[in-house]
């Protein structure tokens, strides 16, 4: 399923849309092989459902250092499992064929690995939008920015707080689909409040680039979706997700958390 015509993927659509129709997009993140493969494929149906418009599908890593404790022991659960990049693929394919932009969040060591134009090659072929790669800057992605590039692939990349106006320039010409801000200096992982931070950060990208801009790292529910949907073009939800499926043994309780909590957030999202 490759990107639309020359110049407009996937993900530059949804963003037209949402922005057509006054709201953020609501990005849902969870880790492929979480538990399983066909429960972490599941559990995304149930997230686009209700009301996810982007699914990120985590590649689980052995070293997550950028990772909370919520989504570092989901990680390590897929892991445990048997998880294989050839399994994120896979959710990636079921993923996509739902209709939704799907991207892969992942770091940058596992794409090396497999090597860089093998990997997005099978990205690509897989249905997928792009990848998020929280470690890897643009000043060291001239491999990924060809491969991509060959492959119609959006590349997201971050910035924080603490990026300076330089950087901040240099990632917004490098970046498509999307710029993902971290609201939050530091891991990821709920919080009981959105970062003040934010709504900083995001008004300084503004100022270099009209490109969309999603807000990540620590909404849990639908009050702080509305907060960050005020400012930003999506919101991003990772963790309090997850937790969704790791408080209960039982599948459809798991599934009939996450839908309620999806559920919530768009409802948020979509105050006026």
């Amino acid at each position: 399923m490759p990107n639309s015509e020359a110049g407009t993927s996937r993900i530059d659509e949804l963003f037209a849309r949402t922005r057509a129709e006054n709201r953020a997009a609501l990005v849902g993140y969870l880790p492929a092989g979480f538990p399983t493969v066909e429960r972490s494929i599941r559990a995304i149906a149930t997230m686009v459902e209700n009301g996810v418009d982007l699914v990120e599908v985590g590649l689980p890593y052995s070293d997550p250092v950028m990772d909370g404790p919520t989504i570092q022991a989901a990680a390590g659960a897929a892991l445990e499992a048997g998880t294989k990049v050839d399994d994120v693929f896979e959710v990636v394919r079921a993923t996509a064929g739902l209709g939704v932009p799907t991207v892969v969040m992942t770091y940058w060591n596992p794409v090396e690995r497999r090597g860089v134009a093998r990997f997005a090659a099978q990205l690509a072929e897989a249905g997928g939008a792009g990848l998020i790669t929280p470690d890897l800057i643009p000043d060291e992605g001239v491999d990924w920015e060809k491969a991509s590039r060959a492959h119609d692939l959006d590349r997201i990349y971050l910035v924080a707080p603490s990026s300076t106006d330089e950087r901040l320039v240099m990632t917004a010409e490098a970046a498509s689909g999307f710029i993902y801000a971290t609201a939050v200096m530091g891991v990821t992982g709920q919080r009981t409040e959105t970062s003040s931070l934010a709504p900083e950060l995001v008004a300084r990208i503004r100022e270099v680039t009209d490109k969309p801009v999603g807000v990540g790292l620590g909404v849990s529910n639908g009050a702080q979706a509305a907060e960050v949907a005020a400012f930003a073009d999506a919101v991003i939800v990772g963790s309090a997700l997850v937790r969704c499926l790791m408080d209960t043994d039982d599948e459809q309780q798991g599934l009939d958390a996450l839908a309620a909590l999806t559920r919530e957030l768009r409802a948020g999202m979509e105050r006026p």
